[in-house]
């Protein structure tokens, strides 16, 4: 056994995933400046498949955990991969202002964008690696991350914006001429911020080093083509905020009680998908509006 899985497992997630991203980098989409309203149509259907590959894939593994390993691991899976990918969708805001920032092209974009999920694969590892340690060899540490994910959720709900955590620096960045490098470096480093909250949260419900590790990658190998999906998109969702607070509360609660009061992972889900429908209903019947 290696970090709560065995050494083919291990082998066998990194493989997957260096096949997903290969395919994925030869997927049409968004490499072309100029495009007519039936090329955009195209990229945008490629988008989506995309993404929708990245979320089969994810559920195919869920179902192997599940057969190989029980259903408390493969619920747990669901269950860190959700939170992720709620909470990475606050991401793609935070992107689409640094490459407009940047002033960078839909086609460099798409470049950043793939060496930005490569980095996120390394940071998030040994990201994981240091909460678990803390989590195993300091009890205190859990009512850490719980205070901090509360303060969080309270902030998100007061109306703070993901705009926010972009750090000056940052913003007066310039690219040098034909190079991406300090395009990926603020996109690494604002990842890196949201990974704060995320993997506490994600930690909240799996102190398994596998399972916290592949449902995080999972949700985060989607974020490129659900980027290029929902970029026309981004500045209606109106609600998002409040359903992510809502979300970081619940997750801040879990781990605060968590020597008082157990919630099964199945409840948890359960919650999870109610704050997420609720968010989506509530921006459908409200209509869209200017995300602040």
């Amino acid at each position: 056994m290696l970090a709560g899985a065995s050494w083919q497992w291990w082998i066998g997630f990194h493989a997957a995933i260096a096949v997903l991203l290969v395919a994925d980098s030869f997927l049409p989409g968004f490499r072309r400046q100029a495009r007519h309203a039936p090329q955009a149509r195209q990229e945008l259907i490629s988008a989506w498949i995309g993404a929708g590959a990245f979320v089969l894939a994810a559920a195919a593994f869920a179902l192997w955990i599940a057969f190989a390993r029980g259903r408390q691991p493969a619920l747990e899976f669901v269950a860190g991969y959700t939170i992720e990918a709620s909470l990475s969708i606050d991401n793609l805001f935070v992107f689409l202002l640094l490459f407009q920032g940047f002033q960078i092209s839909r086609q460099r974009q798409h470049t950043a964008l793939a060496w930005g999920v490569w980095g996120a694969v390394v940071l998030r590892a040994l990201f994981i690696g240091a909460g678990i340690t803390l989590l195993r060899r300091y009890v205190w540490i859990t009512w850490l991350f719980g205070a901090f994910l509360l303060w969080v959720a309270v902030k998100l709900l007061r109306g703070g914006s993901a705009r926010a955590v972009i750090p000056e620096w940052i913003r007066r960045l310039q690219p040098a001429r034909g190079s991406l490098l300090p395009v990926i470096v603020a996109v690494e480093f604002t990842d890196l911020l949201f990974a704060t909250d995320s993997i506490p949260a994600v930690l909240a419900v799996t102190h398994n080093p596998f399972i916290a590790y592949t449902s995080n990658i999972a949700a985060v190998l989607g974020l490129r083509a659900l980027y290029f999906a929902l970029a026309e998109m981004l500045d209606r969702f109106r609600y998002l905020r409040y359903g992510l607070g809502a979300l970081l509360a619940f997750v801040a609660l879990k781990m605060l009680l968590a020597h008082w009061i157990e919630i099964p992972i199945l409840a948890s889900l359960v919650v999870l998908g109610v704050i997420l429908a609720a968010c989506a209903v509530a921006g459908a019947v409200h209509g869209t509006g200017t995300r602040e």
